[in-house]
């Protein structure tokens, strides 16, 4: 039954809620062991209702948590009435417990007032290591995903306030680290307990016997904005498709396709027509294609729309069983936060600018993502992820992309770690990380050009390499009159001097050697040659776009000795 009440009640527990959200952020940066935590920040907080409906993801990563009603609905299942102040829930398992795929570890704190369940607190966060064929948890060689890792249905880890210490030492004899995972659990634990704390005391202001009624319409308002953000699309039917060209083992041809399809009642949209799933770890489950079907819809409109699940109320997706949206087991998903969630939301946004042409946005690129993982010079092992490999944003109307950006299903959430620290942190040297140079779809509005990176490796190591599209191939792609990005250039330099350019995904182990990426650009909007020409100069100046791509791409001409534009030249070529 919708709930209606004072809309600026409405907005303070929104805002409450969301800001809950950020202090357990908070408090997990500023605890956790690993800095994929305290610098990249590769997890998310979310908070949802009694029932596991999400009422506020502010802090985190899309992806992580448009599909966390499933994993606290799956709590809910599995433990129905054996739910009790004390208790923390933990699970990971894409099949049987709502997760994304095996590294992505939740932990949810209930929240009791008077003795009644009222929400949950949860953080949803990617661990450094949990077993499996591959240090570092992506294994592009799986093709089950018992190859992956430990699978965690929903476990009770500490229950009545006591921790199941036979649980934890499971949990540790399951890692490559278990220090760090240790460290990185009790920082979940840690950030989940201070938001049950602030939950209950929100609950408890507003009074324990209206705490559901308030997050009900707070749920009730989201649905509202989303219908009203809809309203303004023409009812119809648009298809799109997103090209999946490679299953880590050799180039396919499989598609993400989708019929969206706008009526009188909301948004239906039918994965119909989408490809079987694959042989390796590139698969998808019901929450992961959900939250990204979600982030894909919710990045679209404003960007002021609640972001909790009342939003997508209106919203009904069909997943043909068997496909990469929803892969039967034992499909290996490892890469599945990435890829095919990446073709997901923008198989939407391509469907959704069909409709609203004016928000369209240029595509993004697809990175490629190393892990290297090798042994100190005083034997401890380390496992080193190399998130800054990643590439630039696609263009949109009135703006350039971002030259370096976390991949698409972070929405930038995703930070580059401090390359001093992780020099103290690993055997390595980093001789570059900096803007690549033509990189960007040339358009009226330019894609971002993506990164140079280069580190050195003092020790032998195993590479788990992982690449989201085809070397050569841009994955990107312009929007009217813009053109694709650059491609993904990794390449390998081993102490004797050869050159080793992987072609896709695979697991190698090498001695001291240099790894060096050229990352992808995102693609561009718009005629490249209605470009302003000072914007052009600017990233001439600024080392993003070279002298002749400048005159080739957008007809500006840039004066002998770099002081400006030659405006005689210039007007030649652009007429």
């Amino acid at each position: 039954m919708s709930v209606t009440l004072d809309p600026i009640m409405l907005a303070l527990v929104q805002n409450r809620l969301d800001h809950i959200s950020r202090q357990m952020g908070w408090v997990m940066t500023r605890t956790a062991r690993s800095p994929h935590f305290s610098q990249a920040h590769d997890f998310s907080c979310f908070i949802a209702d009694a029932s596991g409906n999400v009422m506020s993801q502010a802090d985190g990563l899309p992806i992580h948590t448009g599909g966390g009603g499933f994993a606290v609905r799956a709590i809910l299942r599995d433990f129905k009435h054996a739910i009790a102040p004390g208790d923390v829930f933990l699970l990971s398992d894409p099949y049987t417990a709502g997760g994304n795929h095996l590294p992505d570890w939740v932990i949810a704190w209930p929240v009791f007032v008077t003795g009644r369940l009222v929400a949950f607190a949860c953080n949803r966060a990617h661990q450094i290591d949990i077993g499996g064929g591959a240090a570092g948890t992506y294994n592009p060689l799986a093709t089950e995903i018992f190859h992956e890792g430990i699978r965690l249905p929903v476990l009770k880890l500490i229950e009545a306030g006591r921790t199941r210490e036979d649980l934890w030492r499971l949990l540790l004899l399951n890692t490559r680290l278990p220090e760090a995972l240790d460290g990185d659990v009790r920082a979940m634990i840690g950030s989940t307990r201070i938001g049950a704390e602030r939950i209950a005391l929100l609950v408890e202001e507003v009074g324990a016997d209206r705490g559901g009624e308030l997050f009900e319409a707070v749920l009730d308002h989201a649905d509202r904005r989303f219908r009203a953000s809809v309203s303004r699309l023409p009812k119809g039917s648009w298809k799109a498709e997103e090209p999946m060209d490679h299953d880590c083992f050799k180039p396919t041809d499989s598609v993400i396709a989708l019929t969206l399809t706008v009526s009188e009642s909301g948004l239906i949209v039918d994965f119909e027509g989408t490809s079987p799933q694959m042989r390796g770890f590139k698969n998808s489950s019901v929450a992961n294609t959900t939250s990204a079907v979600y982030m894909g819809l919710a990045s679209f409109f404003e960007p002021d729309l609640p972001k909790n699940e009342g939003t997508f109320r209106s919203i009904e997706i069909r997943l043909p069983e068997g496909t990469l949206v929803n892969a039967r087991l034992p499909a290996p998903m490892g890469a599945n936060t990435g890829s095919p969630a990446y073709e997901i939301i923008q198989a939407v946004w391509k469907a959704l600018a069909q409709a609203l042409p004016g928000r369209a946005s240029a595509g993004w690129m697809k990175g490629v993502q190393v892990i290297i993982s090798g042994l100190r010079p005083n034997g401890d092992r380390y496992v080193m992820h190399n998130f800054a490999a990643y590439g630039g944003s696609g263009a949109i109307e009135g703006r350039d992309g971002i030259n370096m950006v976390g991949p698409l299903v972070t929405l930038s959430g995703l930070t580059f770690p401090n390359l001093e620290d992780y020099e103290q942190l690993y055997p390595v040297r980093f001789h570059r990380q900096e803007f690549r140079c033509d990189g960007g779809g040339p358009g009226r509005f330019r894609g971002g050009t993506g990164c140079d990176y280069e580190v050195e490796v003092f020790t032998p190591a195993d590479y788990s390499c992982v690449i989201y599209g085809i070397p050569g191939v841009s994955a990107s792609f312009g929007v009217g009159g813009g053109k694709p990005g650059s491609t993904v250039t990794p390449t390998f330099t081993l102490a004797d001097g050869t050159k080793i350019h992987p072609t896709n995904s695979g697991v190698e182990r090498y001695g001291p050697a240099t790894y060096h990426v050229l990352a992808p650009g995102g693609g561009g909007y718009g005629d490249p040659k209605t470009r302003d020409p000072s914007g052009v100069l600017r990233d001439v100046r600024d080392g993003i776009v070279s002298v002749a791509a400048a005159e080739r791409e957008y007809a500006v001409a840039i004066a002998p000795d770099g002081s400006g534009i030659d405006e005689a030249r210039t007007l030649q070529l652009r007429n």
